[in-house]
């Protein structure tokens, strides 16, 4: 099998090569070019690390297609050198706009699938869901608080458990198995959240753990929802949770990245009805013919 798999101790390299590629894109960030989303959905893509002068991911997208998620700003490497990427793997992914502009268009080809579309919304929105578009939140939030005082407790190792136990609520309330959903990248997050840069909080309603949010910086001001479990039973708990964060975080919150919906109808539903102000496509990069 091509490459080495991928373990925390290649924290250090990933990471530096992806903070590389993300910094100064803003809000243009992709959530992909973390390597907590390398090593939580390691086995869902099968993601393996080829070193070398040209390094990069190796994987599969969720709709099967072979790709290299280069760890370099491919505006330096020889064309000869892409060439031989996709010869080997099947596409260049996840590729950002900005990139596609230095790629010759009559030599490569670049196309994206919606479902791949990392979605993003201006922070503002969810400190009051001001207007019509959120009026459905904003009475949520209302209702919420109408039946509950909540208590929010930044997130750390003293609230571990009480995550976990969210997490298992929320399973049971799903109708989910052990090992289903995401539980089991979800339990890393949680327990390798300060390795990872993993911030935000847990929500608490009479003492009892409710809801957490565990949001990743990929910009300053730019943050990636990695995770985000809350108890049906508690109406309108996701809406005022993303409220809180956005107002209450200890840094500034500009803008929020809810990832791609993978094409899942109920999640497509979910992060459409926040009213996103674009969808950051994520290129996959062929050869021409």
């Amino acid at each position: 099998m091509n490459g080495l798999p991928i373990t925390l101790d290649l924290q250090p390299h990933i990471d530096a090569a992806l903070a590389a590629l993300r910094t100064g894109q803003g809000a243009q960030a992709l959530s992909d070019h973390a390597f907590s989303n390398l090593y939580l959905f390691r086995e869902a893509h099968a993601y393996r690390f080829v070193p070398g002068e040209w390094p990069g991911v190796v994987g599969r997208t969720y709709d099967g297609a072979g790709h290299f998620m280069p760890l370099f700003d491919i505006g330096t490497a020889p064309l000869a050198v892409l060439d031989a990427l996709i010869e080997r793997h099947g596409c260049l992914y996840p590729v950002a706009e900005h990139q596609t502009q230095v790629l010759p268009a009559g030599r490569f080809v670049w196309s994206a699938n919606e479902d791949d579309a990392d979605y993003l919304y201006a922070a503002e929105s969810f400190r009051d869901y001001a207007g019509r578009a959120l009026a459905k939140k904003r009475n949520l939030v209302r209702q919420f608080l109408a039946h509950h005082v909540p208590e929010a407790v930044p997130f750390g190792p003293a609230v571990e458990a009480a995550a976990r136990e969210v997490l298992a609520g929320w399973m049971v309330q799903k109708g989910k198995g052990a090992g289903e959903a995401d539980e089991h990248a979800c339990l890393e997050a949680i327990a390798h959240a300060g390795r990872f840069g993993l911030e935000g909080f847990v929500y608490f309603v009479q003492s009892q753990p409710v809801a957490f949010v565990l949001a990743q910086a990929l910009e300053p001001g730019v943050f990636a929802i990695r995770f985000a479990k809350g108890l049906d039973s508690h109406v309108g708990i996701y809406p005022f949770m993303f409220q809180h964060f956005c107002r209450s975080f200890a840094r500034p919150v500009l803008w929020l990245n809810f990832e791609q919906d993978m094409g899942n109808p109920g999640f497509r539903r979910s992060k459409r009805s926040y009213a996103p102000q674009a969808l950051l496509a994520k290129w996959r990069v062929s050869r021409v013919g």
